[in-house]
């Protein structure tokens, strides 16, 4: 075929095409594509995630700037405290390269420092304001996981009988305003507000979203895979939103990154209407499983447990590394914000690598060893006296994470499609409970462990609770079938024969033989 006649054909296909299409198969054509769904549901856990951890390295720094706008405290030659106004380029993350007589804060942020008589030094006033920044810092950041734990079981159950579409856009909406106000808010109660509200969108968007992947997806390996594409999503979010959130703030001030945000998150609105066309309506045809029964099947509390322990590992990091690294590294805002990138790289990583393994080598075995790793890498973390020394444990910790919640995700659906009805949004209400608690108990608890006994052993408490946990992961190997279920797959997956009888027409015969 010559180059001339190539383009022949082709133009007598776009000519044809130009006929036959019409806006309305358009519109029936994408919102049919399971492709589309996932790619949607990929951006809402993308910009859920980017807020969520957008303010990460803004609010620490912010909070204490509303608390100590003008003063700076030193100590003199003498011992006595003097007052030092900041000036306009001072910000919480001082570059000033301490000399050899300037007090070196102390890893716990418990010790004095050693009064120096050459050179001014921060009093331990700061560094108790620090350590008091713990308290605040974490209910600010629990407080949006405490909201969607509540919110959860009445979403799931609200998904089972209205459909997937409503609660998707609704979880979209939600999240433009709390974004708004985040961009506004200049109180501590206005920022806990805004942080309380999305809460509720993220309930809505997580559930609807994972229940429409596992509804359009039902074969098991699909589903793990389009399951660790819209985690991706997750990972990419955490991944964009500390980095995104410090530079942007540091240059631009802290309204420039939530408008942002609500930029973005208007264009993900008005894709939900093209495509999913949200509207009151069904989807399920089957009565689901009670949310209740499914709370005591013990095999799904294993798979939740996994994910709550795991990411509980990272939520106690949140709120008190920043200030960990404030108090014992020379760091700047960028610094604290970019040093997130290690571990959402390594969540990225995993999360795409383990949809596919997991299948492969067992989800079970992939979330006991992801488990093991986060034990590890929390250990490791404390004993890192730089940013680079952070770097490995954190892309460690992130990667593990990956491995558990890519495995344990598809695993929930798994779980209900061999035991229970095969309706998933429920089920993955408590999947997102499970996130939940994990978010909630650790930016709440972190504050006053730091204060009590101190960062390392903050530390080294939740990597001994995974190391105990992690060998329940084995009851998943292979969880029994409801045996209702059990004869359904077995006609799923056995072959099928054919056995051919041949008829004997005996009154032919015996007149043949007359």
């Amino acid at each position: 075929m010559t180059v001339f006649e190539w383009f022949e054909v082709k133009k007598q296909n776009f000519k044809q095409w130009r006929q036959e299409f019409t806006l309305q198969g358009f519109f029936i054509q994408i919102r049919s594509s399971r492709r589309l769904v996932l790619f949607i549901v990929f951006v809402a856990l993308l910009l859920d995630n980017m807020l969520l951890t957008t303010v990460v390295p803004i609010i620490p720094d912010y909070l204490f700037k509303l608390e100590h706008p003008d003063e700076y405290t030193y100590v003199d030659g003498n011992g006595a405290a003097s007052n030092s106004s900041l000036n306009s380029n001072f910000t919480l993350y001082n570059t000033t390269t301490p000399t050899n007589s300037s007090c070196q804060f102390a890893i716990d942020v418990n010790q004095r420092c050693n009064i120096s008589t050459e050179t001014p030094t921060v009093t331990n006033g700061y560094a108790q304001d620090l350590k008091d920044e713990n308290v605040e810092v974490g209910l600010l950041f629990a407080s949006k996981a405490f909201v969607q734990l509540v919110s959860n079981p009445f979403v799931g159950p609200l998904t089972n009988r209205i459909g997937y579409s409503i609660p998707m856009f609704v979880g979209f909406v939600i999240m433009f305003v709390a974004t708004i106000i985040f961009a506004v808010g200049e109180t501590y109660i206005v920022l806990l507000l805004a942080r309380m509200l999305q809460g509720i969108g993220s309930a809505c968007s997580s559930v609807a979203g994972m229940g429409m992947l596992a509804d359009r997806y039902p074969d098991d390996e699909e589903r793990g895979n389009a399951m660790g594409i819209a985690l991706g999503g997750l990972a990419l979010g955490v991944l964009i939103g500390p980095p995104f959130g410090g530079v942007v703030y540091q240059f631009l001030g802290k309204e420039a990154p939530f408008y942002i945000l609500a930029a973005l998150a208007l264009g993900d609105g008005l894709l939900q209407l093209l495509v999913l066309k949200p509207g009151v309506g069904k989807e399920v045809q089957m009565e689901g499983t009670p949310l209740l029964t499914l709370v005591r099947d013990p095999y799904i509390l294993i798979a939740a447990g996994s994910i709550t322990f795991a990411n509980m590992a990272i939520a106690l990091l949140e709120p008190s590394m920043p200030l960990w690294m404030m108090a014992t590294m020379d760091t700047e805002k960028w610094q604290i914000g970019s040093i997130w990138l290690s571990p959402s790289i390594g969540y990225t990583i995993g999360t795409y690598a383990f949809g596919y393994l997991g299948t492969q080598i067992g989800r079970w075995l992939c979330s006991l060893l992801g488990m093991v790793v986060v034990g590890v890498c929390m250990v490791w973390i404390p004993f890192s006296e730089s940013i680079k020394e952070l770097i490995a444990p954190c892309f460690g910790l992130g990667f593990a994470i990956g491995m558990v919640d890519s495995s344990m995700m598809p695993t929930m659906g798994l779980l209900v499609d061999l035991r229970h009805v095969s309706v998933y949004g429920s089920v993955y209400a408590i999947a997102d409970v499970a996130f939940c608690v994990g978010f909630a108990l650790g930016p709440a608890l972190s504050g006053e462990i730091v204060k009590t006994i101190g960062f390392p052993w903050l530390l080294r408490g939740i990597a001994i609770v995974n190391f105990i946990y992690c060998p329940l992961c084995y009851f998943l190997r292979d969880p029994p079938a409801r045996e209702d279920k059990q004869a359904i797959l077995l006609e799923e997956t056995m072959p099928v024969s054919y056995t051919v009888h041949r008829q004997t027409d005996y009154q032919t015969l015996h007149e043949d033989n007359d």
